[in-house]
């Protein structure tokens, strides 16, 4: 039953250590998805012509915005 006891201990300290390395990955996104991702996209939001990736389908789930995107602009 000695013997035991050391590897609780050591499954416990491995538990928080596991606990504190994924708190610690709670931090802000790298990439936020307000910013722009190119540099045309940046072209086109000073020109006002950006068009959104997504677009909501007929239910309400989003869907990449081809149609919207891949129009010629007037």
């Amino acid at each position: 039953m000695a013997a035991m006891r050391p590897t609780v201990r050591a499954l416990a300290l491995l538990g928080l250590l596991a606990a504190a390395f994924a708190a610690g990955g709670c931090q802000r996104v790298l990439f936020p998805s307000d910013m722009p991702r190119n540099q045309f996209e940046t072209h086109d939001r000073m020109r006002q012509r950006y068009v959104p990736l997504e677009e909501p389908d007929v239910f309400g789930r989003p869907q990449p915005a081809l149609r919207a995107r891949l129009t010629q602009p007037s």
